[in-house]
């Protein structure tokens, strides 16, 4: 990306600061605990979906495909208790492929530096291996957790047997500090916020109060693109599919220009990403300005082109520049 001019890199770097409460009533001010909180789960336990609700905003990707989550996203909760920080990790998993490597030691890294730690269980899924996976990384701070089993509102929650599951596996946890909620529902999620604050010692804020996440706007942009790309497309090709922004541009105080690639792996992902009569890459470009006029206070003009970057998975340059 080219360099940006120092008057149009404040204006970028100024839109993250969008918490601003929309309704322009005055907030109870901010309380003074302080927490850096670390959520950890499988794959598609519900963890973005924890972070949007509890942060009130669209701060991670939400979809139905599993492994989405790629980096350390953090959201920002602000209440009259103090300030939650927290930092939304990829789904932890058994896998040997470099790429969920990768992700793995993100996730290990932030339990080390966090303050408390979220586990959030599926409960309509058995704990199994995986799940003991990560009680086994959990074992040495079961002082500084608290654990949320979701989904409940499902028909096939087995909450009770989850519930087992963490008092055989984490005994030292407090039953009070296992929470059953339905993250998609916002039920118990002020319980679970509650349970953290107890927890949470005073210290200065980490953020001003106005923020609700703390990602640059090249990130957050990417994020938007690859959420409207994997929700769209089939089978493997959403973990082939990266974003690299490679231009942006403040044309006008109201309006910005960048240029984006969807960068995939084979040419025969390129033409499905693309899409007959180029109507699928169409119809992400929408989608993806629509979602991103809720999040920023001015226009996008998005330029959004399809890339191959054969093997992209395997290459060290691209994994470090995409797992921040």
């Amino acid at each position: 990306m080219e360099e940006l001019k120092e008057e149009e890199k404040g204006k970028l770097e100024n839109s993250i600061a969008e918490g601003i409460d929309s309704s322009g009533e005055e907030q109870p001010p901010v309380g003074d605990k302080t927490a850096l909180v670390t959520i950890i789960g499988r794959p598609s336990a519900g963890k973005s979906t924890f972070l949007n609700t509890a942060s009130g905003e669209p701060v991670s990707i939400v979809s139905a495909i599993p492994q989405t989550t790629r980096n350390a996203i953090r959201g920002i909760v602000n209440t009259s208790l103090g300030q939650l920080v927290f930092v939304d990790t990829p789904g932890y998993h058994d896998s040997e492929k470099k790429m969920n490597l990768r992700m793995r030691n993100i996730v290990a890294d932030q339990l080390e530096n966090s303050d408390l730690i979220l586990y959030i269980i599926d409960s309509t899924r058995t704990c199994a291996e995986e799940e003991r996976l990560i009680t086994a990384l959990l074992e040495k701070h079961q002082k500084k957790i608290v654990v949320a089993i979701n989904k409940i509102d499902e028909k096939n929650s087995m909450k009770e047997s989850a519930r087992k599951f963490v008092s055989s596996h984490l005994s030292e946890i407090p039953k009070e500090k296992i929470l059953e909620i339905s993250a998609k529902n916002d039920e118990g999620i002020n319980d679970v916020l509650k349970a953290l604050y107890d927890l949470a010692p005073v210290a200065p804020h980490l953020y001003s109060e106005e923020f609700y996440t703390d990602q640059e706007v090249d990130f957050r942009i990417a994020e938007v693109i690859r959420e409207q790309a994997i929700n769209r497309l089939d089978k493997e090709i959403p973990h082939c599919v990266y974003v690299k922004i490679a231009d942006m541009e403040m044309r006008t105080p109201t309006k910005m220009w960048c240029r984006a690639f969807l960068c995939v792996e084979t040419e025969s992902q390129k033409g499905i990403v693309i899409g007959k009569g180029a109507s699928m890459i169409k119809t992400i470009r929408v989608e993806s300005i629509k979602a991103l006029r809720k999040i920023f206070d001015y226009k996008i003009d998005l330029d959004l082109q399809v890339k191959v970057e054969k093997g992209w998975r395997q290459k060290d340059g691209v994994l470090d520049r995409i797992l921040r």
